[in-house]
């Protein structure tokens, strides 16, 4: 079988105090003093003596890009959230409503042809009008091969032609996106997508400005004077690599009226114990999810605040590194490793937060069967957990196939206390549950730890993954050969196909699609184990009861700040 970058049709995490995926890190080693004077300083503007209303705030992951075509992380997305909007937005039900579309489209007979009209009254911080050209010119860049995006494939078995594109085999301006006029977007579909809508909310499917983009160059994203909105609010003070930023309210957005915030101030803090200090002195009116220590301590207090993640967590292992297949490649090894360390330990006593264990992929409360509405992940059962004797059977079958008694293997995070905890739990499950195991653990700040993924410069991380819309899909087709997520060396032609299948061959046959995607979990976690699934996230924050209106959301950025009010 050819294998091209994108076959056929397609290839946060998501930030988290916990961690390591989407978001994480930074050094420990000074923002503890950083934050410590820039909550003193916080604290005196939210005293709203100004009559401002002024939000602060605490997260745990510096910003990784302010492109939406380069960002994978949910630190990033959380920024366009606030900053940007799409032709849709997520209202406080998750469900996706119109924002940059003047209402809902005009659809065509087959499902394949979308009209939007787009509001006449949207425009961009500078004072330019939101176009439908704004969205062909983004949409164009993203699937463009030099842009070397990787959620490229989003579009790719969505928009026609994008797979072409992407593969090299088509110009980027055949993108089937058409300006029909300023305020006119005509786009045509490979075939019915039922979860449009809540794609279309994606960070990837934003509109960009081409005029400031290109006047940018290389530096656009680089920091917020390279960055223009038209959302809620712009990002301010925010040098490229600092662990502090502001959100300012944003005089050209069309909904300004209905926007109470003047300033939003955020700082990253990666000591858990500085972030809940600075809550309890008021520097900060709501801190980042609680590592297992305040959890436990706060999870009964009247400030607390609990929310069940879509994010699914997981080991990865990298079967092809420098070009050489690694003990991973081993399916017996994987295997192992995988049934070798107590989930429902690691949640009870290491996060303490609400997670839940998981024995797979998908998380629950993603999407439901079409015929019969039960609940993916309670369908798909649990594929596979935790059995130490069955771990050491793959351990020495592994073993004995790759002709060693003992194995040495990386193992990559974050730099955060609570990553550091997390690493060393694992350390200690795998290397006491499998003999003759060494696990070596490396902390590194959460940049680097997406650079390295992504070079696929490591053995096992620890890796999160949010839901970027509403379907089974938006985690299945993350491994798909040469996908740009993939990043294991994880290649099948089975798997390609029962993607292949979901996406296109059974795109107007629900029932097909959800069995198809069903066959596609249980070979990628259950016979293949490319990746070894640990817990469904839950997150339990501070936060403090003057404040109103903050909207949590189980897919695409983590909260939305749009609606937020201060009453004091």
């Amino acid at each position: 079988m050819k294998k091209s970058k994108y076959f056929l049709i397609v290839a946060f995490v998501l930030t988290v105090a916990m961690v390591l995926s989407a978001c994480g890190g930074g050094s420990d080693s000074s923002s503890s003093d950083k934050s410590g004077s820039n909550g003193d300083k916080k604290g005196s503007e939210n005293s709203n003596s100004s009559g401002k209303q002024v939000f602060n705030m605490v997260e745990t992951a510096e910003i990784p890009t302010g492109d939406p075509a380069q960002a994978t992380d949910a630190a990033s997305f959380i920024v366009f959230g606030q900053t940007m909007e799409g032709l849709y937005v997520l209202d406080k039900d998750d469900k996706p409503v119109p924002a940059i579309a003047d209402g809902e489209p005009e659809i065509s007979e087959d499902g394949t042809v979308y009209t939007f009209k787009l509001r006449e009254d949207a425009k961009w911080s500078n004072g330019d009008p939101v176009t439908a050209h704004d969205f062909v010119y983004s949409w164009q860049r993203a699937v463009d091969p030099d842009t070397a995006s990787q959620y490229a494939y989003m579009f790719s078995g969505i928009i026609k032609n994008a797979t072409e594109i992407m593969n090299g085999e088509k110009d980027p301006k055949e993108l089937s996106a058409e300006a029909v006029d300023d305020h006119t977007l005509k786009v045509t579909l490979e075939q019915p997508v039922e979860y449009l809508s809540s794609l279309l909310a994606f960070g990837t499917y934003l509109p960009l400005n081409e005029k400031f983009v290109e006047e940018k160059g290389d530096k656009f994203g680089t920091n917020s004077d390279n960055m223009l909105a038209n959302g809620p609010f712009v990002l301010t003070e925010w040098d490229g690599s600092g662990l502090t930023w502001k959100y300012v309210k944003n005089d050209n957005y069309y909904d300004k009226d209905n926007v109470s915030l003047d300033e939003v101030n955020v700082q990253v803090s990666k000591k858990p114990s500085t972030a809940v200090n600075l809550f309890e002195t008021d520097k900060v009116d709501r801190t980042a999810a609680l590592s297992a220590e305040y959890a436990r301590q706060y999870k009964n207090d009247e400030n607390a605040s609990t929310f069940e993640e879509g994010s699914s967590w997981y080991l990865k292992f990298n079967q092809e590194r420098n070009g050489k297949a690694t003990p991973l490649a081993n399916k017996n090894i994987r295997k192992a490793l995988a049934m070798a360390f107590d989930k429902k330990s690691f949640t009870e006593t290491v996060l303490a937060n609400g997670s839940i264990p998981s024995d797979g992929y998908v998380p629950r409360g993603l999407a439901n069967n079409p015929e019969t509405d039960q609940d993916f992940r309670e369908e798909s059962g649990d594929l596979i957990g935790y059995d130490v004797e069955k771990a050491k059977e793959y351990w020495q079958k592994g073993l004995k196939e790759l002709g060693v008694d003992k194995l040495k293997l990386d193992y990559l995070s974050d730099d955060t206390e609570n990553a550091k905890t997390t690493a060393e739990y694992f350390k200690n499950q795998l290397e006491t549950n499998l003999e003759g195991l060494t696990v070596e653990l490396t902390n590194v700040p959460f940049k680097v730890r997406l650079d390295t993924v992504t070079k696929q410069d490591y053995d096992i991380v620890m890796h999160g993954w949010g839901p970027d819309y509403l379907d089974p899909m938006t985690f299945l087709d993350l491994y798909v050969t040469d996908g740009g997520n993939n990043n294991t060396g994880y290649s099948s032609e089975k798997y390609d196909q029962l993607i292949n299948d979901a996406k296109v061959k059974y795109a107007d046959d629900p029932v097909k699609r959800w069995e198809a995607m069903l066959e596609a979990e249980k070979l990628l976690v259950q016979e293949d184990t490319v990746v070894a699934p640990i817990y469904q996230r839950g997150r339990i924050t501070l936060i403090k009861p003057y404040v109103k209106g903050l909207e949590e959301h189980l897919f695409g950025p983590d909260y939305s700040l749009k609606n937020v009010t201060i009453e004091k």
